[in-house]
């Protein structure tokens, strides 16, 4: 109602940036509450800016195929959108951005199908605006294979300490049942999962997790399992890092102890 309105006062104006990524279904990270977070819109004239009362315009080039309409709005089209969000930065809010429109994923309670590809968002960077360099760079870090925004996090903090496990790493049990975690460093038989409150904050998903982590740890390429909350991963990425970091070097000393030989698995959960 409040992004109508504004557009009935001026109607040059597009919905763009975070506004438009929330009426895609588009999952993002903000420095106040989404309630709290001005509404962005793009002038392609390049005349009006206004930031302050609730509202904040951009002065950019659109071309008609960057525009779309939905709910009654006009607004940028997803790879629009997201162009400009990693162009804008920070890279960590851009990437959620992005990895929840490439995956599937439930938002506001609707479960909803991939919504754009890595090469639509690439063709909508190649316009020349400022701080495309950069969100091309950024863009090569993007996973399709992300399933939330915590786990999107967690893999940037990870990438920055200059650990690169497999996401959403296939694994068979025993009894030949696909497992998937949400990261494994193989070689050393590392297995680290996030998870939110969200997903797991019922008595039925509690106990089919318990079954899960057991049947986990039954995985031969499975050595030790380490579960992180996304409280963890958004407020003590420091202390992660460094669970994973000596986890690593334990796991390292016995494999050098003991080489050829698989150990049995642990599971272990930060305090």
């Amino acid at each position: 109602m409040r992004l109508r309105a504004v557009q009935l006062l001026e109607a040059r104006l597009v919905v763009s940036h975070r506004s438009a990524a929330a009426l895609w279904g588009i999952e993002t990270l903000g420095p106040v509450p989404p309630g709290e977070a001005p509404l962005e819109f793009i002038d392609p004239r390049l005349t009006l800016r206004r930031q302050g009362n609730g509202v904040l315009v951009h002065r950019m080039r659109l071309d008609d195929a960057d525009v779309a309409r939905r709910d009654g709005l006009r607004l940028t089209g997803v790879g629009r959108c997201l162009a400009d969000l990693l162009r804008a930065g920070p890279r960590d809010e851009a990437l959620v951005a992005v990895e929840s429109a490439l995956t599937w994923r439930t938002v506001n309670h609707v479960r909803r199908a991939p919504i754009t590809t890595t090469s639509t968002i690439a063709l909508a960077l190649e316009a020349p605006l400022r701080g495309a360099e950069s969100a091309r760079r950024h863009l090569k870090l993007a996973d399709p294979n992300s399933g939330s925004p915590a786990e999107t996090i967690a893999r940037l903090r990870l990438h920055d300490a200059g650990f690169h496990p497999t996401s959403q790493a296939e694994l068979r049990t025993p009894d030949g049942r696909r497992r998937y975690l949400d990261f494994l460093f193989r070689a050393e038989g590392l297995a680290i999962e996030i998870e939110g409150y969200a997903y797991h904050g019922t008595r039925d998903s509690h106990r089919r997790d318990i079954a899960r982590f057991n049947q986990v740890l039954q995985c031969p390429e499975v050595r030790l399992l380490l579960r992180f909350t996304a409280a963890d991963v958004f407020h003590r990425p420091a202390m992660m890092i460094e669970e994973i970091r000596t986890a690593l070097v334990e796991l390292g000393r016995r494999g050098r102890r003991d080489p050829g030989v698989r150990k049995k698995p642990v599971t272990a959960t930060p305090p």
